[in-house]
């Protein structure tokens, strides 16, 4: 069972939802703002930013937290089940090289892993969501 704290945890989802929000505006497409509502997206500077804050957050973790975050993001991409959870985690600290935010942000599917990891333990970011806003 996982000890890291689970606003820790979601708020590196909505860090990670918000990276795949504005990536999506990176590239040029064949949109309009007339087809968007006239929506804004964000610019690649606010992209950095928000890289930026998802890594000192994760950077700021302990050993631990960051082991555990990086274990509930296999457990949620299926490498590993609930069940399996210290085997998770010992491998996580086992696999440690570099830092752990740079190779967190570098799977695409950060927040969606990291949520099923969570539902596996019966934890959920739905309470989160609803106090931020």
């Amino acid at each position: 069972m996982p000890t890291i704290n689970t606003d820790k945890v979601c708020y590196v989802v909505v860090k990670a939802r918000e990276l795949e929000s504005e990536d999506e505006g990176l590239d040029a497409d064949a949109s309009n703002p007339t087809d968007d509502k006239f929506i804004s997206v964000l610019t690649e500077d606010a992209y950095n930013t928000v890289c930026d804050e998802i890594a000192a957050f994760i950077g700021a973790m302990d050993d631990d937290e960051q082991a555990e975050l990086v274990a509930l993001t296999w457990v949620g991409r299926g490498e590993y089940g609930a069940e399996d959870w210290d085997e998770a985690v010992r491998q996580a600290r086992a696999r440690h090289e570099g830092s752990t935010s740079t190779y967190l942000l570098g799977i695409p599917l950060l927040a969606s892993y990291l949520e099923s990891g969570l539902g596996e333990f019966g934890e959920s970011c739905a309470l989160f969501a609803a106090d931020r806003q």
